[in-house]
C-alpha cells in the first residue's frame, strides 16, 4: 500500500476508453492511492465507448491540483470534450507546473496538447494523433509507455499493463520525494 493517503485526480467524460480508465484506476487504488473521479458535473454517470459506467466524485471546478499527488488522463473520445474546458486546462497546467505525474494514454495526449505542456517532450499515444503531438512541439516514438519527465505516456489499451505500471511507479517516487 505504498500510496495510501495519497490522492490521484482522474479526468472523464462521455465516451472515455472503458479499459483505459479502469485499469489504471483499479492499479492506482491496488497500491492504496484515493483516485477522486472529476468531470463536468460532480455526482453524475457517465459512460464509456462501450457502456461501462462511472460515477463522478467532484466536478471539475470543485478541485484543487495542489491536493492531490497526480493526474490521469484516459483515452477514448472523451479527451476531444475535456481539452475544451478551460478548468482542465487550468488543472492540468498546475499539476504540469508542480512537476507532479501526469499520465496520458490514446487520445488523451489532445488534453496535454491543448494545455500547452508538451513542447519538448517525447511521448507516445495512438499513431492517429501523431502528426497532433509532433505538431505541438514533442518528439512522437512508437513505444508502449514513455516517460519523459513527468509525463507518462501510452498508446493503446493492449499497453495498459505496462502503462499502468510505470504510472503507479512514478507516483510513489513521487509522492516518496514530497515526504523528504
Amino acid at each position: 500500500m505504498e500510496l495510501a493517503g495519497m490522492k490521484v485526480l482522474a479526468f472523464v467524460d462521455e465516451e472515455f476508453e472503458d479499459l483505459e480508465m479502469w485499469y489504471p484506476v483499479y492499479r492506482l487504488r491496488e497500491a492504496g492511492a484515493v483516485v477522486d473521479i472529476v468531470g463536468p458535473k460532480a455526482k453524475t454517470v457517465y459512460h464509456g465507448k462501450y457502456g461501462v459506467p462511472i460515477t463522478t466524485d467532484y466536478a471539475f471546478d470543485e478541485v484543487k491540483s495542489s491536493d492531490y499527488v497526480g493526474l490521469y488522463v484516459p483515452g477514448g473520445w472523451a479527451p476531444d470534450k475535456l481539452r475544451r474546458y478551460a478548468d482542465v486546462l487550468r488543472l492540468t497546467q498546475e499539476f504540469h507546473a508542480d512537476v507532479k505525474p501526469i499520465a496520458q494514454i490514446c487520445h488523451a495526449g489532445w488534453v496535454l496538447i491543448s494545455a500547452k505542456i508538451v513542447q519538448g517532450y517525447t511521448m507516445t499515444s495512438t499513431p492517429g494523433i501523431r502528426d497532433d503531438i509532433e505538431n505541438a512541439g514533442a518528439i512522437w516514438v512508437d513505444e508502449e509507455v514513455v516517460v519523459d519527465r513527468n509525463i507518462i505516456s501510452g498508446r493503446r489499451p493492449p499497453d495498459l499493463p505496462a502503462f499502468s505500471k510505470r504510472f503507479v511507479d512514478e507516483v510513489i517516487s513521487f509522492s516518496k520525494q514530497q515526504v523528504k
